[in-house]
């Protein structure tokens, strides 16, 4: 394996959780920034634009610039703009995430051109879905900003949009395009952003899935941590394994020195 040189970093669940440093993760950042080792933080996470998520990671000692988080709002939006320009799009989404989707046309009347999801909380209620499963089947486009699941929170693991999407996709035959994580077109865009190959950056996640595997499959080495949403179960079930796993993010400076 090529040593990697630059490193796109999962949020949720690797950093944080519920917003909260996990230990030795303030000092680990500093530490890689020390050593100039290029960075962006490339999340699902759907419920704050990515000046409010610098500003929240910074209240924990991890100081990053806003132009360096990914978001799948941010992918989101790049896709619209360009799939479905001037598209009215029916949000379905736990939280506001329009600061970083500039130049899409976001609605919640019944004339929409596609149904947008995001992330998932109260707002997931039977009417909100009815009226995207409305919207689908009279020919609107569905396009998700993730698929992830469940994630953890400060109360334990809660459930995520993942499965009210494979239902709307089963109640209507509409099949969903996914502009986040696992989607390429967002590690592509992470690569771009570092102005690296894939055999020469590493993913860090927690999400053996939508993390390490999908950048696995883009070329990019998968490092899976023990933290967050990880489970002794899923890696043994795994169709492949991961190129590394560490117990946490804080243990990435000692890794790359041992690579």
């Amino acid at each position: 394996m090529i040593t990697p040189a630059g490193l796109l970093v999962d949020i949720d669940g690797v950093l944080v959780v519920a917003w909260q440093a996990l230990p030795g993760i303030p000092e680990a950042f500093t530490e890689l920034r020390s050593h100039r080792i290029p960075m962006r933080l490339a999340t699902n996470t759907t419920a704050y634009s990515r000046a409010e998520i610098a500003g929240l990671l910074g209240n924990e000692g991890i100081e990053v610039d806003r132009s360096h988080i990914l978001t799948a709002p941010s992918a989101t939006a790049a896709y619209l703009r360009r799939e479905h320009p001037g598209a009215r799009c029916l949000l379905l989404n736990e939280g506001d995430p329009s600061d970083d989707m500039e130049g899409v046309d976001l609605t919640d009347d019944g004339s929409a051109d596609v149904v947008l999801i995001g992330g998932a909380g109260p707002v997931f209620s039977y009417d909100a879905l009815n009226r995207a499963f409305d919207r689908l089947s009279g020919g609107a486009a569905l396009v998700v900003m993730h698929r992830n699941l469940a994630w953890r929170t400060a109360d334990g693991m809660q459930l995520d949009s993942g499965g009210y999407v494979t239902a709307l996709e089963a109640a209507t035959g509409v099949r969903a395009t996914v502009a986040g994580k696992p989607a390429p077109v967002f590690f592509a865009s992470g690569l771009q952003a570092l102005g690296l190959p894939g055999n020469r950056v590493a993913m860090v996640g927690d999400d053996l899935v939508n993390d390490v595997l999908a950048a696995q499959d883009c070329g990019i080495t998968g490092v899976l941590v023990r933290t967050g949403k990880f489970t002794a179960q899923s890696l043994r079930e795994a169709k492949r394994q991961p190129d590394a796993v560490v117990d946490s993010f804080a243990e990435i400076p000692r890794w790359l020195e041992l690579r």
